[in-house]
């Protein structure tokens, strides 16, 4: 069984329209880890974002990138899929925002040696083929000194049951097409710190990226949404999701780049 990371491309028209799953992740992902983010380069960084290099790596849609735009970063997005490139540009267009989209992997980046002074990667990492080979490419065009902010997603059994088992497989609750993830894809923190200690990372920060709510209350607002109750617009505002906590699913962190 391998990845199915076409789905990107086949439903690529979805990152910005408020009834696919996949604008799920602006309404419901975004605004906690942008703000998490935000809040740390401030504070390593000492000044504000605008001016900054950002790399978002597996930018998709362009969700985020338009995030770190707006906040008037020079932001670079790089992703594999065509088809989500172009709804990236034509909607960038729209808002009026500046952002170079490339076509390309993370484990073989189309850029020059130091060249960013943050990479962004969210809901990548546990999609790529050679995990390894990309933190050392996210090692080789960020500056030294420079950051990399991330999230993914851990390898648990708890892990199982709400990105596999709710969201993709149970008729009542399921969003994701079939093998959108893979469970033994995803990456427990020892393994992440791991790679940051051998490829000159040094980890600041890791925590938790979750529902605020209880999982009943999650179970009951995926319900209402496959009954057609609730868009993923809707559904991602409802689930509340907040960084802090443990790391049982979702987490969330960032590293320098060693010197």
């Amino acid at each position: 069984m391998s990845i199915d990371n076409e789905v990107y491309s086949q439903q690529a028209d979805g990152w910005w329209d408020e009834r696919h799953f996949l604008h799920l992740l602006k309404t419901g992902v975004n605004p906690a880890r942008f703000g998490y983010f935000h809040e740390a380069l401030t504070r390593q960084l000492g000044r504000p974002l605008h001016g900054l290099s950002v790399l978002d790596l597996g930018c998709g849609g362009g969700i985020l990138s338009e995030e770190f735009a707006k906040a008037g970063c020079q932001v670079t997005g790089l992703d594999p899929s065509a088809p989500s490139l172009n709804a990236a540009r034509a909607h960038a267009s729209t808002q009026g925002l500046t952002i170079d989209y490339r076509q390309g992997s993370g484990e073989k980046m189309p850029f020059e040696t130091g060249q960013f002074d943050v990479v962004v990667c969210c809901d990548v990492l546990e999609h790529v083929d050679d995990l390894e080979k990309t933190i050392r490419e996210v090692g080789r065009v960020v500056k030294p000194g420079g950051i990399f902010c991330y999230d993914t997603i851990n390898r648990t059994w708890t892990s199982y049951l709400e990105n596999i088992l709710a969201a993709q497989e149970f008729p009542l609750t399921s969003f994701f097409p079939p093998n959108t993830h893979l469970w033994k894809k995803f990456i427990k923190p020892s393994e992440i710190l791991a790679l940051f200690e051998k490829l000159g990372f040094e980890n600041r920060d890791m925590t938790g990226l979750n529902s605020a709510l209880f999982n009943f209350q999650v179970a009951a607002l995926l319900i209402r949404r496959k009954l057609g109750l609730l868009t993923f617009a809707e559904l991602g505002r409802r689930l509340q999701f907040q960084t802090g906590g443990g790391l049982q699913t979702s987490y969330i962190g960032w590293a320098v780049r060693k010197s």
